[in-house]
């Protein structure tokens, strides 16, 4: 550990211009946050964290709010050098003051961080399950009826986007979708042969992986077929992280080569459970954003 303690560890809440260091803070752990990532994370929320004496960023957590329905905490990350402190807790803390004390508030726990968090009053209420691809194995399944289409998408789909959105995911988070689309690789929409919009998907260019989320539609093969139009070009790693059981849905997933990597809980403080979800959102955006 580093010859500090913690009262001469500021505890800040981090701007535009300490991307760079936080991107090194992820990168010490082993995770892969970039520049547009994080840009898109304190566009849509705040991070606090700690400095040491010499300015250098040692720990972070942030808070995404989506109005007063739900906040999803992510991105708890101390530095090696740091731990045993309480530092992580000490941020997790100023995220969960962020926001009003009646507002749930949602995490993705990573097995080190489970203890931390059941000792601050969160509870688990589910799972995510993180898939991995190294390569996308295309095989033409007829997944999709022939009254479907999937094209992609246009300005005048937003507002249709961000109603299949709330109810998916229990809250409203137009405010995060606007910047998220900006950021995205690819978008489509899938409709009905009445030209409703019955899902949506984006993927993510990220420093390792595509990632491919959020995904909201009516049922898995629509999913799928969403799936297979964001996937089929990219060469290298997909990531998909998936918020609830479809056993069809993740016998396609292993169908299309993707391997359940692990199984982190999802808790909540404020609460005893989500909102009210309609079991058709398939993909999260990224942990952070829940």
């Amino acid at each position: 550990m580093a010859s500090c303690n913690k009262s001469i560890l500021d505890l800040v809440e981090f701007v535009e211009r300490d991307i760079p260091q936080l991107v090194e803070l992820s990168t010490s752990v082993g995770w892969d946050y970039d520049e547009r990532e994080l840009k898109t994370v304190l566009a849509s929320g705040n991070i606090f964290g700690h400095k040491d004496l010499e300015e250098r960023i040692v720990s972070s957590a942030a808070i995404i709010p989506y109005g007063r329905s739900l906040a999803s905490i992510g991105m708890v990350i101390v530095h090696e050098d740091y731990r045993g402190m309480g530092l992580g807790e000490e941020a997790t803390k100023r995220c969960v003051e962020d926001v009003t004390p009646d507002t749930p508030i949602m995490l993705i726990a990573t097995e080190e961080g489970t203890p931390l968090y059941k000792k601050m009053g969160f509870n688990s209420v589910g799972y995510v399950d993180k898939y991995i691809c190294d390569n996308y194995m295309f095989d033409h399944d007829p997944l999709l009826g022939s009254n479907i289409t999937i094209e992609e998408y246009s300005v005048v789909d937003m507002e249709a986007i961000y109603k299949l959105d709330e109810r998916a995911f229990g809250a409203t988070r137009t405010r995060f979708l606007k910047i998220r689309m900006k950021q995205a690789e690819q978008i489509f929409v899938a409709k009905d042969d009445q030209g409703a919009i019955v899902g949506y998907g984006l993927s993510i260019s990220g420093p390792v992986h595509l990632i491919l989320g959020p995904i909201v539609a009516r049922d898995f093969q629509v999913a799928s077929g969403l799936i297979d139009k964001l996937a089929i070009n990219h060469q290298g790693k997909i990531r998909i992280d998936v918020p609830l059981e479809n056993n069809e849905f993740m016998m396609f997933l292993n169908r299309r080569g993707f391997v359940n990597m692990n199984r982190p809980p999802i808790m909540v403080i404020n609460s005893d459970s989500l909102p009210t979800r309609n079991n058709t959102l398939f993909s999260i955006a990224a942990q952070v954003f829940g």
